[in-house]
């Protein structure tokens, strides 16, 4: 069975680490923290599974009940949130091309291929190289530092000047760098990677603002090898009722990149291999509410679900109020 883990949060503030195996969870005895754990793991040379099995269990708990109490965390954080970076990757699954060249296709209003198409299909050519062989390079972006990540049933809060507020559901990489540089993934999390899409459509341009955004975190941290084909859903709920669901796929075998060329494309630049940080790396999506007509509003609600993950990462949208900023000469 696949190892899953979570941390937690109790109401007196003290917070563990959950480790699930089917429809069986415990607590793990003596880290407070995911990033702990797996920094006891790259200390002592083993896998964060043998990490898990040779540290002593606690208390068995019910992971579904502390869901939906709110005492369940994102799976990964750091003390310094400038010590966590949020970077993803888009046109990365078959089918993702097609959302993104309309919304550009309607902008620019010629029949021409778009950069989005280009860049799709260069992925689709060239996306998953040999092993050990570095592969077609993938569209690239920021989304901040640790400070933009909540968990996974936390509001989703957009900008005041935002113009759009809409999920986007796919996987996340949670990554931790080593003492000697080495980047470590620790695992898959389930994500809504959350985006303003009439920022981006008004001009591809404008993508790296869009980008800027929050993010959100299912509880789980699937831990091991990915796998090769998840199939989830994404619904949007208004009022308590849904008014858009979706399926979507993702995993290698729905991608048109392999989980080992995005990351070499990511981590071969120096900046992203400081030892000590975290890395959060959003790997793109085919499925978006955005390119059906739906128009999130505040007060909706993002539900997002996929097996082998058991819980769902599910945020209602707010906006944030209006700030003044000025800069002022010194």
């Amino acid at each position: 069975m696949t190892l899953r883990l979570l941390q937690h949060r109790a109401q007196s503030g003290e917070r563990g680490v959950i480790a699930a195996q089917g429809d069986s969870a415990a607590f793990v005895v003596g880290f407070p923290s995911i990033r702990a754990l797996a920094l006891h793991a790259i200390a002592q040379g083993i896998s964060l599974t043998a990490a898990v099995a040779a540290a002593p269990k606690g208390d068995a708990v019910d992971i579904a009940a502390e869901f939906e109490a709110g005492r369940l965390l994102a799976p990964i954080d750091h003390d310094d949130d400038a010590h966590i970076l949020l970077t993803g990757t888009g046109l990365t699954h078959l089918g993702s091309a097609e959302g993104r060249d309309k919304m550009h296709r309607e902008a620019a209003a010629v029949e021409k291929q778009t950069d989005s198409m280009r860049m799709f299909l260069e992925g689709l050519e060239g996306g998953k190289p040999a092993p050990g062989q570095a592969g077609q390079q993938p569209e690239w972006f920021y989304k901040g530092d640790g400070s933009q990540l909540v968990g996974p049933t936390d509001p989703l809060t957009m900008p005041a000047f935002a113009k759009d507020g809409g999920e986007e559901p796919e996987l996340a990489g949670i990554y931790i760098i080593g003492e000697d540089g080495t980047p470590y993934r620790l695992g898959l999390a389930l994500a809504n990677e959350f985006s303003d899409h009439v920022t981006e459509r008004h001009n591809y341009l404008w993508l790296a603002h869009s980008k800027l955004r929050q993010a959100a975190l299912g509880p789980e941290l699937l831990v091991g090898e990915p796998p090769e084909h998840i199939e989830g859903s994404s619904r949007i709920l208004r009022d308590g009722a849904t008014i858009w669901e979706k399926p979507f796929l993702s995993g290698e075998g729905n991608m048109s990149h392999s989980f080992a060329n995005l990351e070499h494309h990511h981590f071969k630049y120096d900046l992203f291999r400081r030892a000590g940080d975290v890395h959060v790396h959003f790997f793109g999506t085919a499925t978006l509410s955005f390119s059906d007509g739906i128009a999130a509003q505040e007060g909706d609600v993002f539900e997002i679900l996929a097996a082998p993950f058991t819980l769902p990462v599910r945020n209602v949208l707010t906006r944030a109020a209006p700030q003044e900023v000025a800069v002022k000469a010194l």
